[in-house]
């Protein structure tokens, strides 16, 4: 499976393709007004343009395009099937997985299109962490070996650079201090929310620029919800995320900007107060307020 660019003149005509640095949505951008309400970057993080995904006959992302700030939390929400987490397994080639999944569009991570022949898949999910909804320690392995692993995997074997990065990304996720007495205990022996905080600085060992989360907290209790929050908001100093969430109160807590998605299509995309206070769009607004969805 490759992603290729469409063709055709509405995608080669520099009319219609964006300026750099511009924001491609369909409605709803953030404007300079609205520079005070979350950090702003000159080269967003992403960069997507006009993404489409199929499975098969049945596509799921429709032309998709909007740009994620580098150093801020963007929330992806919509109803069950929108496309969100396809969305966000688009951006670290997760995709290439499924035989029959076809892509079209360009994704770019600070400016470089990782979909390019030139780089490979490896690379692209080093640069790009992934956290899934339901945590996944390895469960044979040790805390301090679930952390390395990924580090292991790409050639590190010195103990002492083990060992300091064990605890530089336990201690990013706001679990060293719950565990620095237990490295070798089993990952399984934790605690749901402490499994979650783990896979999380599993994530981090092998220092991504962007960490994606597909709902980190929906199985976990509303303490161990707010401890992923408050780590969320704590990462964002030092990495872009982009988390896919079905809570709107979560959305609204710990967002810089929202792209809210509906059968496959980018429905409106802003800085989070502007999307929850006074959304462009009737449909945006009807979702968020809870009339369907």
């Amino acid at each position: 499976m490759s992603l290729t660019m469409t063709t055709g003149e509405e995608t080669n005509s520099p009319a219609a393709r964006p300026e750099p640095g511009s924001v491609p949505v369909r409605a709803g951008a953030p404007t300079a007004r609205d520079a005070a309400a979350a950090p702003r970057t000159a080269v967003p993080a992403l960069a997507i343009w006009r993404l489409s995904v199929y499975f098969g006959a049945n596509q799921v992302l429709k032309k998709v395009s909007l740009e994620i700030e580098a150093r801020a939390v963007t929330a992806i929400i919509g109803p069950s099937g929108c496309g969100k987490s396809t969305f966000l397994r688009s951006i670290n080639r997760m995709h290439e997985l499924v035989p029959e999944a076809r892509m079209e569009g360009e994704i770019r991570l600070f400016g470089q299109d990782i979909y390019s022949r030139q780089v490979e898949p490896v690379v692209v999910r080093r640069r790009v962490g992934m956290v899934f909804q339901k945590s996944n320690p390895f469960p044979t392995m040790s805390i301090a070996d679930n952390v390395t692993v990924g580090l292991r995997l790409n050639g590190v074997r010195t103990r002492s650079v083990l060992a300091e990065r064990v605890e530089q990304s336990l201690r990013m996720a706001a679990l060293w201090d719950e565990v620095k007495d237990r490295l070798n205990a089993p990952a399984i022996s934790l605690s749901g929310g402490q499994q979650q905080r783990l896979c999380i600085a599993r994530a981090l060992a092998v220092q991504p620029e962007v960490l994606l989360m597909d709902e980190p907290a929906s199985a976990l209790d509303p303490l161990a919800t707010a401890k992923i929050e408050d780590l969320i908001l704590e990462l964002k100093k030092d990495f872009t995320i982009v988390i896919v969430t079905h809570n709107m109160q979560q959305a609204a807590r710990i967002s810089d900007f929202t792209a809210f998605l509906y059968l496959g299509e980018l429905v409106e995309f802003d800085v989070t107060r502007k999307i929850f206070t006074s959304p462009a769009r009737k449909q945006t607004e009807d979702y968020v307020t809870g009339r369907f969805g």
